[in-house]
């Protein structure tokens, strides 16, 4: 045993003897530990600027201020419909709607969904502070499910703009409704799509490029504000895609930069002015894409021209690719009939166009439905309507044909008066009551001063002789 432990300590101071010696002797070093590697983005002369995305309504991610910001301009809405129909008591059937709208000036217009005040006789709001006001119907457009109403008011909270065109892909937003005066309701999500149609709005004029969000959206939140981080207005919650008739991860607001026109024009004529291209259009396909040499997939596609349009005159043709308007790509159909449900009859867009595998821009001047460049009034749509027809001025060509000047009658409307007359469309109206007539403005007018029996002459391009057509103002 003493052997053993003679051995082991023997050991142990020899260790020591070495190691002793090998730090007396070997010059001592300096050791200094470096990054080989420098450092990304630890300056702006070392940033790759072309990948920022740096967006001012994109930056927080705290929702607190933007909501403070966004509910007081936020108000519910209750519509009451009388119907005219009787209940089992004898009293009247009375229905009612609720929904949201957003407050967008401060003396108290308020834009909110076509189908929250659709078909009612009263119209009622109560802000978030729960003043109660009665309000009046200023215009509505179907084509874009939004409709403009008013309250009395003075410094009301009126919520800002911001530009739907810098929204991207993947960006934050916030959705504010009012619903069922439960004062607000809040909730989050991303921008899942823009310019997506979901073939829910009605009629030839509709214009579907709604901005997609997974934001939670359930009734009574229609027509309420979407907005960013900043608590910028930046659309108009309209609807959802659901089985259950719940929210399940599908909403959509209509793009603020085209409610933004819209309710202009209400507030201002009491009607859109729709400015037209004049084509006929279809979407891109791969197949097509291919035979006209394009790089991608994308633009829209004119099959036929309007004679007298805005595009014929400025020579766009058949087989034209349209890529952009003003500078803004249009990539898709609702993306192009967004950008130009923002120009009125008389605007000028240019419009880039792929033909023949060229890049082109032309110049267009926008018209109306009646192929004049003339703004249209309320007066004109009601009038026409009630009359049954719908009208347009002649073009040059036409003119020169014809030999005449006129209006000329482009549809007529089944069960109308004008269709008891026996008129075709196609009949170009030259005198009402023996006055003649070279515009629709100019027989409108005429039709609002006149009562009674009153006598349309004219003709047809392609038959002998002139037409005669009366019928009965009320």
């Amino acid at each position: 045993m003493k052997q053993y432990l003679v051995i082991a300590v023997s050991s142990l101071l020899s260790a020591l003897i070495a190691v002793t010696a090998y730090r007396y002797f070997e010059p001592s070093k300096e050791v200094v530990i470096r990054e080989t590697v420098s450092a990304r983005y630890t300056n702006f002369d070392q940033m790759d600027v072309s990948k920022q995305r740096n967006f001012l309504s994109s930056a927080p991610t705290n929702f607190i201020a933007a909501s403070e910001r966004v509910i007081p301009s936020v108000v519910n809405i209750k519509t009451i419909q009388g119907g005219g129909g009787f209940e089992l008591w004898g009293g009247a059937a009375v229905g009612s709607a609720s929904g949201s709208g957003v407050l967008v000036s401060a003396d108290g217009y308020i834009v909110t969904n076509n189908h929250v005040i659709e078909d009612s006789d009263e119209i009622e709001v109560t802000l978030n502070d729960k003043r109660e006001f009665k309000a009046e119907l200023i215009g509505t457009d179907p084509s874009t499910d939004l409709a403009l109403i008013k309250i009395e008011g003075e410094a009301l909270p009126a919520l800002e703009f911001g530009n739907s065109d810098s929204l991207r892909v993947g960006e934050w937003v916030l959705a504010i409704g009012n619903p069922f005066n439960l004062e607000s309701t809040v909730t989050s999500g991303i921008v899942s799509a823009k310019g997506r149609s979901i073939d829910i709005l009605e009629g030839q004029d509709r214009i579907e490029s709604f901005i997609q969000t997974d934001a939670a959206v359930n009734p009574g939140n229609s027509g309420g504000a979407l907005v960013n981080t900043n608590g910028e207005l930046i659309g108009i919650n309209t609807a959802i895609i659901t089985r259950s008739g719940r929210y399940e991860g599908y909403s959509f607001a209509v793009p603020i930069n085209l409610v933004r026109k819209v309710i202009r024009d209400l507030r201002d004529y009491g009607v859109v002015q729709r400015g037209i291209l004049g084509v006929f259009i279809d979407e891109m396909t791969n197949e097509r894409a291919r035979e006209l040499g394009l790089k991608a997939v994308e633009g829209v596609y004119i099959n036929r021209v309007t004679p007298g349009s805005g595009a014929d005159d400025a020579g766009l043709q058949k087989g034209d690719v349209i890529m952009g308007i003003n500078g803004i790509k249009t990539k898709t159909l609702p993306e192009m009939q967004e950008q130009l449900g923002r120009y009125r009859p008389g605007n000028a867009v240019k419009v880039d166009i792929v033909r023949a595998g060229q890049e082109e821009t032309i110049e267009v001047i926008l018209k109306n439905k009646s192929n004049s460049t003339a703004l249209v009034s309320g007066k004109n749509e009601d009038i026409l309507l009630d009359l049954g027809f719908e009208l347009r001025e002649l073009t040059r060509q036409e003119k020169r044909r014809i030999q005449v000047e006129g209006v000329k009658v482009i549809s007529i409307y089944r069960g109308s008066r004008i269709e008891r007359t026996n008129m075709d469309p196609g009949f170009v109206i030259t005198k009402v009551d023996n006055q003649p007539v070279a515009t629709v403005e100019e027989m409108v007018d005429y039709l609002e001063r006149t009562s009674g029996k009153v006598m349309l002459e004219g003709v047809y391009e392609n038959y002998p002789g002139e037409y005669y057509y009366a019928f009965a103002m009320d």
